[in-house]
């Protein structure tokens, strides 16, 4: 099923997605919640923090965080009715594409 992705917008998201669930891994910290927004799009958005490098390194990690997320609403079954928060960790950076991508799977199956 093909969705169209959609990034929270407003602070006030952000801050109450803050004080919902999260999981995290060596890669990435993930926060999800329940909000009240359309169900048909996916509500997700990706944060680099500045400490990991300068705009081409963050961009990079987003990128590549983007095409997982794209891979995982083809592949497994993600919870349209969540929103989500993916904040970035500096080690992602030196690790390997598939790696990455084989751990963020796991934690996005975990999510209940």
């Amino acid at each position: 099923m093909k969705s169209k992705i959609i990034a929270l917008s407003h602070n006030n998201e952000f801050k109450e997605l803050l004080n919902k669930k999260k999981v995290s891994n060596r890669y990435v910290t993930i926060f999800f919640g329940n909000l009240k927004k359309n169900n048909n799009n996916l509500n997700i958005s990706f944060v680099a923090k500045k400490k990991i490098g300068n705009a081409v390194k963050r961009n990079k990690i987003k990128r590549r965080l983007r095409n997982i997320i794209n891979d995982a609403v083809k592949k497994i079954p993600i919870k349209f009715n969540y929103s989500y928060l993916v904040i970035a960790k500096a080690n992602m950076l030196d690790k390997e594409y598939t790696n990455i991508k084989e751990t963020l799977f796991q934690e996005l199956k975990n999510i209940k």
